[in-house]
């Protein structure tokens, strides 16, 4: 066995744990949480009218990207997703610069949603803190350490968990609905009670919009553990997308229309206070501790998609290459508990609220850059194998790369101080490359690499 393929030998994850129900699974373990609060926020910057047009927006973008995700996931069947896609399409730097990007928000948004589940066990035990963050990092990190496929179905049943309690909300909810409660929030000067913040509203709402939909994009991160990848993992993100648009529609129309605007504008739990103002306390109860359930699910699941991001940029020779090491179980142990433990120490500063708009910034980035790659891999690579094909080819991904970018402003219009952090983080990341990452690549293109890996996965086989 050669020195590289001895090296990729011992950076293997385990086959065919995953069919695309689980796929699909994940999908919507990412994003559940984003159901539950966050969203309504949006609310109070562009009231609901002005929020709908955001979440359009996003819904529109979020779709554009996965239908795209979907044709490189299936051609380029990889456990980094989006940044192999880019380091085929634009390079090395391309692929380091995108990868960097869905790090930064896949390191953000643990650390912000732990925080959240810190408050809900709060509101339900009476305690918070430190102690609540680390004891959830280190139990579902565990059960990843255990194995990918337990782990997923674990994901599972907490998201269908969380599920059940979207639905039941929309079941009671139904009756309640008036349309004019949607319209309940005093217009601002030369508002209108649709848009009663202007215009203006609508762009400072795009980053709540994407809470409805954000990390849905880190399907193609289990790519390798598919049981066929070029059908699998198409279906799978697609199934959870339309999912996803669903849920988004029912808790943004029935939640406000029962509820009012204005009182969903600032709930720090809206669906149970919606629930809680038409009189029903039983099922606010219940949906309050599936609830927990969804964050756990969202907070689980991007643990698994940041693991296996690390895994696949370390062991591409990006990031220090002991990280992709695996164990007997086929598990990148090291990607996991590293990454942990600095999303625990960055839970400690309390800062929800910012991490999620720094994350925000990070995942915009990435999809401008993953779009491009879908555009650019179909005029520079047209003869590239592709089990699916995205409808609309690149007028799709063209769509999905401008909204991501308008998306990125909207950051800026909400909270400067994330846009510049976030920037910040960048550039370190930039220098990190430019001085130790670019020198230590095990493969000169990416071509290369997973040639490199063919033949790895090859030997091993064989032995």
């Amino acid at each position: 066995m050669s020195t590289n393929q001895e090296y990729l030998a011992q950076r293997q994850l385990k086959k065919g744990a995953a069919g695309w129900i689980l796929l699909a699974g994940l999908g919507v373990s990412y994003v559940i949480s984003g159901d539950f609060a966050g969203w309504n926020f949006g609310i109070a910057q562009a009231g609901w009218g002005g929020f709908v047009i955001a979440a359009v927006l996003m819904g529109v973008m979020y779709l554009t990207l996965v239908l795209s995700l979907a044709e490189m996931s299936a051609a380029i069947p990889a456990a980094g997703g989006g940044y192999s896609f880019a380091r085929q399409a634009m390079g090395p730097a391309g692929g380091y610069l995108t990868g960097l990007a869905v790090l930064i928000e896949y390191t953000l948004a643990p650390a912000a949603i732990v925080i959240f589940i810190g408050s809900s066990v709060n509101e339900l035990l009476g305690f918070d803190g430190p102690i609540v963050y680390a004891l959830f990092y280190l139990v579902f990190i565990g059960i990843h350490i255990f194995g990918a496929g337990e782990a997923l179905k674990v994901m599972m049943v907490i998201s269908a968990l969380a599920v059940l309690a979207i639905i039941a909300t929309g079941v009671v909810l139904l009756p309640a609905f008036n349309i004019d409660n949607l319209f309940d929030i005093e217009p601002l000067i030369g508002g209108t009670d649709f848009l009663p913040m202007g215009y203006y509203g609508v762009w400072a709402a795009l980053p709540f919009a994407m809470w409805l939909f954000l990390a849905v994009e880190g399907v193609p991160l289990a790519a390798e553990e598919a049981k066929d990848p070029a059908k699998d993992v198409p279906k799978g993100i697609i199934a959870a997308m339309i999912f996803l648009l669903c849920t988004a529609i029912l808790v943004v129309v029935l939640v406000a229309g029962a509820a009012g605007a204005q009182v969903t504008a600032g709930s720090a739990v809206p669906l149970v206070d919606a629930l809680n103002m038409t009189g029903n306390p039983n099922v606010a109860t219940m949906v309050n501790v599936l609830g927990l359930a969804g964050l756990i699910a969202s907070f689980f699941s991007i643990i698994y998609g940041y693991s296996r991001l690390v895994f696949a940029l370390s062991r591409a020779g990006y990031l220090p290459q002991k990280l992709s090491l695996t164990s007997k179980r086929k598990v990148p142990v090291r990607s996991l508990i590293f990454p942990g433990i600095l999303g625990f120490l960055l839970s400690l500063t309390g800062e929800g609220d910012l991490m999620l708009s720094m994350a925000v910034v990070g995942a915009t980035v990435s999809y401008a850059m993953m779009s491009g790659s879908h555009i650019l891999l179909r005029i520079n690579q047209p003869g590239l194998a592709r089990p699916y094909k995205t409808p609309g080819g690149v007028v799709t991904s063209g769509i999905s790369f401008v909204l991501s970018l308008v998306a990125l402003t909207g950051v800026y219009a909400y909270d400067v101080r994330a846009f510049y952090f976030t920037l910040v983080l960048f550039v370190i990341g930039m220098l990190y490359y430019a001085f130790i990452g670019r020198n230590n690549l095990v493969a000169k293109s990416a071509e290369e690499e997973f040639t490199l890996l063919s033949q790895a996965e090859s030997e091993l086989t064989a032995n």
